[in-house]
């Protein structure tokens, strides 16, 4: 089955137009002309801004015109991650969907329901001419998983509705009203390469295929961290089998719980039996430790491969090491004004190596600014110790709950009437762009909501396709309510 055959078919027939554009972060070119044309080829009002966003109007059902204006906000952009054996180039290869049971998911691939599934029911509305609402505006920002640039860029007039309704959340059922800030540290050193000793074995030590995850949402669910269970094996491994290192690399976004990471490494050649029973060993360890949080699919494993001509300086390697496996990761504190919610949480994102400079990046999140800020100090006290240069890039504030917002019993009220049952109204540990929001349009009334969506940030995202019709009519009634 196609998901264009699915039901509500409006909403599924846009999500797989936009799923046939190429738009990674910070790569959205194709995704903005796609919706440019889009609303001309509708006949819809549209216009962009200098940093990309776009923005689509729609009057008011006839008798309707002196209703608030509602924006209905998504972002355009998706989080490029794939499994290491599939092929696929995020700048030019369309997403391939598939329809399993319930759900609808990608062929190797992130899905794109994170965000665009919240575009194309805002597209949907705007198509859906048997609808009563108010005037609407649909605003689909640039690059909010990487330094929220759309939000941070928007301009006073851009938009001019009184109510948000963010359509970015992935638990039908959850009316969220508040999200974490965060800021993301970048730690930069110039490394040294010295001729490959005599004497060594080398092999390439492989962590793959761990579930991974986002690295706000999924944070408290304990999954192991690639980089930093790859740092642990090597500092366990130092001083028991004269290990060197020729390079060293893993994990990808910021905003995503690294699933693979990988070293290559020579050991003393008298040593290479118990080197090879230590990852064996090693490998059961941690499959033991991460057996509920991860299921038994991810590997451990190290494989002979070709001496190199250099290793890195051996300071430089075993401070890498050290620092990796140091680093503050996971949860950092949980909130005492609400019950059950990460407050702070770190995640120790990617090892890179290149041009000569070896790149750490970690993701600090909290829905306090001061606790965000001293996870972030705490990453750069450690690597600074080693001669790491850090920088913050991509702070953002946090979104804090207003409990009485008119929006919010709206909602609740629309929910309970359609589905017969209380909604949960909740803060995320996730990032939105609504703290933006509201720093740029004070007294902006908000909720944010979705439909399911699981394993968002990484191959095994997929949609949950019976909550998709679900949101589709709780949407449309909050529009009629607000009408």
């Amino acid at each position: 089955m196609k998901i264009t055959e699915l039901e509500p078919k409006l909403v599924w027939q846009c999500f797989d137009e936009i799923t046939k554009v190429p738009r990674p972060t910070h790569h959205l070119e194709k995704m903005k002309e796609f919706l440019v044309k889009w609303a001309d080829r509708h006949g819809i009002a549209v216009k962009t801004d200098e940093v990309g966003n776009v923005m689509m109007s729609k009057p008011a059902t006839p008798g309707h015109e002196n209703a608030p204006t509602i924006i209905l906000q998504g972002h355009q952009d998706m989080v490029a991650e794939k499994r290491g054996d599939k092929v696929h180039d995020f700048l030019k290869d369309p997403i391939v969907t598939i329809v399993d049971g319930d759900w609808v998911r990608a062929d190797g691939t992130t899905l794109g329901a994170d965000n665009g599934m919240g575009c194309a029911a805002g597209m949907a509305v705007l198509l859906d001419d048997s609808l009563v609402h108010g005037p609407i505006e649909c605003l689909f920002t640039v690059d909010e998983e990487q330094g929220l640039i759309g939000a941070n860029g928007l301009q006073p007039g851009f938009v001019t509705g009184s109510i948000l309704l963010n359509l970015d959340s992935e638990e039908h059922g959850s009316l969220v009203i508040g999200c974490a800030g965060g800021k993301v540290s970048v730690c930069t050193k110039e490394y040294g390469m010295v001729p490959a000793p005599e004497g060594k074995a080398y092999y390439k030590v492989h962590l793959d295929h761990m579930k991974g995850g986002h690295s706000g949402m999924e944070i408290n669910l304990g999954r192991g961290n690639a980089n930093q269970q790859l740092c642990r094996f090597l500092w366990e491994s130092y001083n028991k089998y004269g290990v060197v290192v020729a390079s060293i690399g893993g994990g990808g976004l910021a905003n995503a719980i690294p699933r693979e990471a990988f070293a290559v490494v020579g050991v003393d050649a008298s040593r290479k039996e118990d080197f090879e029973k230590a990852v064996a060993e090693f490998s059961e360890k941690i499959h033991k430790e991460f057996a509920l949080a991860e299921g038994p699919d991810f590997i451990f494993e190290a494989s002979a491969c070709a001496s190199p001509s250099e290793v890195m300086d051996e300071t430089d390697a075993r401070n890498l090491v050290a620092a990796v496996f140091a680093c503050p990761n996971g949860v950092q504190g949980m909130s005492n004004a609400v019950e059950g919610l990460v407050e702070t949480s770190c995640n120790l994102a990617s090892v890179k190596m290149g041009d000569g400079k070896i790149t750490v990046t970690v993701h600090q999140r909290s829905s306090v600014d001061s606790r965000r800020d001293e996870i972030a100090d705490r990453v750069k006290a450690l690597f600074g110790m080693i001669g790491y240069d850090v920088k913050f890039d991509d702070a953002y504030v946090g979104w804090s709950p207003d409990p009485e917002s008119k929006v919010l019993k709206v909602a609740e009220e629309s929910f309970e009437t359609l589905f017969g049952r209380r909604p949960k109204v909740e803060a995320l540990h996730a990032g939105l762009e609504c703290g933006l929001f509201l720093e740029k349009m004070p007294g902006l009334d908000m909720i944010s909501f979705g439909p399911t969506l699981k394993d968002i940030h990484s191959p095994g995202e997929k949609a949950n396709i019976p909550s998709v019709g679900e949101f589709w009519k709780f949407l449309c009634d909050i529009l009629r309510r607000l009408a």
